[in-house]
């Protein structure tokens, strides 16, 4: 039996991409799984095919915009009993918008990352974490990235969000510290998910071009990241963990194979 077997995930952008493969690795441990998205009938999909293969986990999935509080304070007073308790909790949820430098970022775009990226997983963790506290057990895992450790022209906003999240999450880890509850971060650096497609509003030809001529990271290396992270033991806290494909070095620097 592995560490991580009988343990509640919760998982926020469970549809697609990081978010996704999380739940299906999470699963082959044999956690309980509260899956949370905004797109109910992707969830469905989803539980059902890992409800094939995983007979004996307790699978709950149910429509969330992490950008509404009341919606997030509704879904956790009403888990089921089965996922009442989560053990950890994977902030996931997370989008960009265009590559338009700062001066042409329109308010709704800014608003959208803002509440999406930063608000959602307060909110979240606002929810979560009390109860992990009175139980004296938890993990919370915040999904950063690169962009929150090194800004780049044309990513001023989605950068502020996740230079804001890299604060949140230290600032939450020394609120922590006195308790059992561990706070990690993991920050992917170029990874090929629908995050890419969403980011240039449906251009899969644009979203690909960022990857061509390099092996990116896909959203199973990020999840097994994830999962390894939950699974150490419980006085092993891995705080922040910087994730590049081989042939990067930084948000720009990266080489690419002549064609």
């Amino acid at each position: 039996m592995g560490r991580l077997q009988g343990k509640t995930v919760f998982i926020t952008g469970a549809s697609s991409g990081i978010g996704e493969a999380s739940a299906r690795q999470f699963a082959k441990e044999g956690c309980n799984l509260v899956l949370t998205a905004r797109r109910l009938e992707k969830l469905e999909q989803l539980k059902a095919d890992i409800s094939k293969s995983h007979l004996n986990i307790f699978i709950h999935a149910v429509k969330l915009d992490v950008r509404d509080k009341k919606q997030i304070d509704t879904v956790v007073t009403e888990l089921p009993a089965q996922v009442k308790d989560v053990d950890v909790l994977v902030n996931n949820a997370g989008m960009v918008i265009g590559t338009d430098p700062l001066i042409d970022v329109k308010e709704a775009v800014v608003d959208q990352m803002l509440a999406t990226n930063i608000k959602g997983l307060v909110f979240l963790t606002q929810a979560i974490v009390p109860r992990m506290k009175e139980r004296e057990t938890g993990h919370v895992i915040n999904i950063g990235s690169i962009a929150g450790k090194q800004a780049y022209a044309g990513g001023s906003i989605y950068c502020a969000t996740k230079f804001a999240v890299d604060a949140i999450t230290k600032a939450l880890a020394i609120e922590l510290v006195d308790t059992p509850i561990r706070v990690s971060q993991i920050c992917p650096g170029m990874v090929n998910t629908e995050f890419s497609t969403v980011r240039f509003q449906g251009d899969k030809e644009k979203a690909d071009n960022v990857y061509k001529g390099l092996q990116p990271l896909v959203a199973d290396d990020i999840a097994e990241l994830i999962v390894f992270t939950a699974g150490r033991p419980a006085h092993v806290n891995i705080a922040d963990m910087l994730v590049f494909p081989v042939n990067q070095a930084d948000s720009k620097t990266v080489y690419r194979r002549p064609e």
